[in-house]
């Protein structure tokens, strides 16, 4: 099944929280209708998440389960700006794919 939509998660991990950060990561499991995740390291402890889900709706459902995950790695994030908190999210409709 092709994903229908994304999400995309920019962060910035405070200095020596990256490992810890790292490892909640890895043991979390994808929550229904997430097709796939990943997270790259876009510079200097800095981050982004990209998540492909089947539909809006599973995306949307999914959101507790993700909240709850962001609970639980919030301490090792820096305030990105005070509008945003410590995550920049954005998610949408796929409107072209590459393989």
């Amino acid at each position: 099944m092709a994903a229908t939509y994304l999400n995309n998660v920019r962060v910035r991990c405070k200095e020596g929280c990256e490992d810890k950060f790292i490892a909640e990561t890895k043991q979390w499991v994808n929550p229904e209708g997430m097709l796939d995740a990943y997270w790259a390291k876009t510079g200097e402890r800095s981050y982004c998440f990209v998540g492909l889900w089947e539909s809006e709706e599973k995306l949307v459902a999914a959101r507790p389960v993700m909240i709850e995950h962001l609970n639980r790695v919030r301490e090792f994030f820096e305030e990105l700006s005070p509008d945003l908190g410590v995550t920049d999210p954005v998610s949408g409709s796929v409107v072209t794919h590459k393989a």
